[in-house]
């Protein structure tokens, strides 16, 4: 006598019995765990569908030794397996098209941001000539003054100046292109610092700067959207403020 696995495996009676043990203590295939990664690791011409395998259990059932029939047990076992196997496939092409779909709103949401101005963290940016950068920074509490100091890219001190602190929320600051001589800085890359003065000590911030966003990208092994901007690439999750 033989019986017909869920995924379409023959073997013989004493098979179908060591399957039926499995089964009963839980480490057999018949849970939805051990079908799915029986079904994974089948080639495909070992796999079958639900058609093909009533067909295969009438089969058996025409064929069966009648003096030793089989057990009605393991018969509702293999299409319950059958059952979980279909139901996991249903569910996985169901989460594959979701995924697909989130994916697909990222990206549009990013492309509705391009040629937009996003605050994120950062301490250097871009001026084109004739420009000026802007940020914000959050001051401590009693904090009586903010100064931001601006360098170009060989560390060289061009630009200082004050910004009154806010009393809460982010406090704006802007840096017109201009140096501490009072003539335009050239096109380039400059470092912001910030320090703010608290109780008579200084202590330094971490600033914040708009980079306007040139293009976007969905990493596909974290499926995060990043926005390439001006200033370097920025996670869309890291931006405080859209202009």
């Amino acid at each position: 006598m033989t019986f017909i696995h869920p995924l379409g495996l023959v073997t013989h009676a004493h098979a179908a019995s060591a399957a039926s043990s499995t089964g009963s203590n839980g480490t057999g295939g018949t849970g939805a765990g051990g079908a799915a990664s029986l079904a994974d690791s089948l080639p495909s011409n070992m796999q079958i569908t639900q058609a093909d395998f009533l067909k295969l259990i009438s089969t058996q059932m025409t064929q069966q030794n009648p003096l030793n029939p089989s057990d009605p047990n393991q018969f509702l076992a293999q299409v319950e397996g059958l059952s979980e196997v279909s139901s996991l496939q249903s569910l996985q092409s169901s989460m594959t098209h979701l995924a697909t779909g989130l994916q697909a709103s990222q990206v549009i949401s990013g492309t509705s941001l391009l040629g937009h101005s996003v605050l994120a963290a950062g301490d250097s940016a871009s001026l084109e000539a004739g420009g000026t950068v802007s940020g914000a920074v959050s001051a401590p509490t009693g904090a009586s003054g903010l100064a931001v100091s601006v360098s170009n890219a060989s560390g060289v001190l061009v630009d200082s100046f004050a910004v009154a602190p806010q009393a809460s929320g982010y406090t704006p600051f802007a840096w017109d292109g201009t140096t501490s001589q009072g003539t335009a800085a050239p096109a380039g890359r400059y470092t912001f610092q910030v320090t703010a003065a608290v109780g008579g000590a200084t202590q330094s911030l971490s600033p914040l700067l708009y980079s306007k966003v040139t293009s976007v990208t969905l990493d596909p092994s974290t499926q995060a959207l990043a926005l390439n901007t001006t200033n370097g690439s920025v996670p869309l999750s890291s931006v405080i403020n859209i202009q």
